[in-house]
């Protein structure tokens, strides 16, 4: 099995012939400010079988970017719609829509359940999201490799039963930018981080025991982002101060074969 960053939070996972992708986004116009089609993005070598998405955040979910990947009738895993009114859900709506419009495969699923896509298991599991929307972690496996992918949850005790239900793993693919957000539906803002942060994500992957421990859902250079949202300035260095000979940075459109 073998990994490539797609840049932010996206992945492509290829096994044995098969593809996979995660959190694969094409537009990060909704969250960069001046950001130019293709910017500090890459796309999937080829079509994929399926598309996992760990929420409906539109950093995290491209219906349009999705539609052009994915192989017909190929299923998009999806967690739950948001809880509560139109306000409560205003970060989730846009994707909801779009996923409708595209006429996309979308399945809802829950926590621990697995699925067999060709040559991959997939498997959801718990998250935390910071903005208080469903939010699922990924677990796939193939060719006798284990890796994980964060999207954007904040740190939880779930990490525990993760653990002892699939690791060791060979990567653990987390967020790292602690994003602090300041919404203007969620008042007063929390002060504390949305996301892991470097010294956080390097604690979920002793938890999780990693080979190799891969920010992502963060650009080098730092881009300008909407206002309220205030990330940390250099997570690729301060990942590797806290993770050590783990941490393992892969540029944008850069793979990481697990079999070496």
């Amino acid at each position: 099995m073998r990994v490539r960053r797609l840049g932010w939070a996206g992945v492509e996972i290829e096994s044995s012939g098969g593809r996979l992708v995660i959190d694969y986004v094409r537009d990060l116009s909704p969250l960069f400010t001046g950001w130019r089609p293709g910017e500090f993005l890459t796309a999937p070598s080829g079509k994929a079988a399926a598309a996992l998405v760990t929420h409906l955040h539109r950093d995290h979910t491209d219906a349009p970017a999705l539609a052009d990947v994915l192989s017909p009738g190929a299923p998009v895993l999806r967690p739950a719609p948001g809880h509560g009114d139109d306000v409560d859900n205003m970060t989730t709506l846009p994707a909801e829509s779009e996923l409708v419009r595209h006429g996309l495969a979308a399945e809802i699923v829950d926590a621990w359940s697995t699925r067999d896509i060709g040559p991959f298991r997939v498997t959801a599991v718990p998250a935390v999201d910071g903005l208080g929307d469903p939010q699922l972690n990924w677990v796939v496996q193939a060719d006798g490799q284990r890796v994980f992918h964060g999207g954007d949850t904040m740190f939880h005790g779930y990490w525990w039963l993760i653990a002892r239900r699939f690791s060791p793993f060979d990567a653990v693919f987390l967020p790292a930018n602690g994003a602090v957000v300041d919404a203007p539906h969620l008042q007063p803002p929390s002060p504390l981080p949305a996301a892991l942060d470097p010294g956080q994500a390097a604690a979920a992957a002793e938890i999780l025991g990693a080979r190799y421990a891969v920010p992502i859902h963060y650009e080098p250079g730092q881009p300008d982002k909407i206002a309220g949202y205030v990330e940390v300035p250099d997570p690729e260095s301060e990942l590797r101060a806290h993770a050590g000979g783990r941490a393992h940075v892969l540029a944008v459109g850069e793979w990481l074969d697990l079999a070496v």
